[in-house]
């Protein structure tokens, strides 16, 4: 499996495909987190910004390779493993970045309330935006696995499901994601800091369901 995900990785970074989500993600952040904000606010934008950039980079790592490459894989490690290798490795991107965007946000915003008139303790709440990140990068990738193949074929299909999914991922009541962002929201409001566990347990669990699915059906159909 090691040799999979270096090989899968390889790829990624050649491609260079990762650098549109990952400048669309600094912009996002740019616009929209600036230096002096009250901090969990911001460490909750960051996290949902992340989601569609994990889907994003699932597509990309799922499309990297050329027809015949992904067959020679999958005939010599089999379909799902090739596949599960794939999605792996754009969720580690995904919550790499994330992290990092966490550390600086973390760093560059007031440890205040949303009214400014309570104190925040910078690195519990740094630790809760870190597993909210956590949680969009999961569910994120999950998105990604359940909107691209072998799901999906047609990328004119494919593409607007991956983006309207993600949105819905973001806002939706009972969403993972929602659930972990919105308590940071909340936190900030009442200048108290949520740790985001029962989210990440639940983007979790919902993104191996995703993966386990997509990984079978891979065996199944052809590319």
């Amino acid at each position: 499996m090691t040799a999979l995900l270096s090989y899968q990785a390889a790829l990624l970074i050649r491609s260079q495909r990762w650098l549109p989500p990952f400048i669309l993600y600094a912009a996002f952040l740019g616009i929209g987190v600036q230096g002096g904000q009250p901090i969990l606010d911001s460490l909750g934008f960051t996290a949902a910004a992340l989601l569609p950039v994990a889907a994003w980079l699932v597509r990309i790592c799922v499309t990297n390779e050329p027809t015949a490459a992904r067959s020679c894989v999958s005939a010599a490690v089999g379909p799902g493993r090739a596949h599960l290798a794939a999605l792996l490795v754009a969720l580690t991107a995904a919550a790499a970045v994330g992290v990092v965007a966490t550390v600086v946000v973390t760093l560059i915003s007031d440890p205040v309330s949303a009214d400014h008139e309570t104190r925040v303790p910078r690195l519990p709440a740094g630790a809760a935006g870190l597993l909210a990140t956590l949680a969009c990068a999961l569910l994120g990738t999950a998105v990604g696995a359940l909107t691209t193949w072998p799901l999906l074929r047609s990328t004119g299909r494919a593409v607007p499901a991956m983006l309207l999914a993600a949105l819905l991922a973001v806002v939706v009541t009972g969403s993972p994601a929602q659930a972990a962002v919105s308590g940071l929201v909340t936190g900030s409001r009442s200048g108290t800091v949520p740790l985001p566990l029962l989210p990440l347990a639940a983007a979790a669990l919902l993104t191996a369901a995703a993966t386990a699915v997509a990984c079978a059906l891979t065996s199944r159909r052809s590319p």
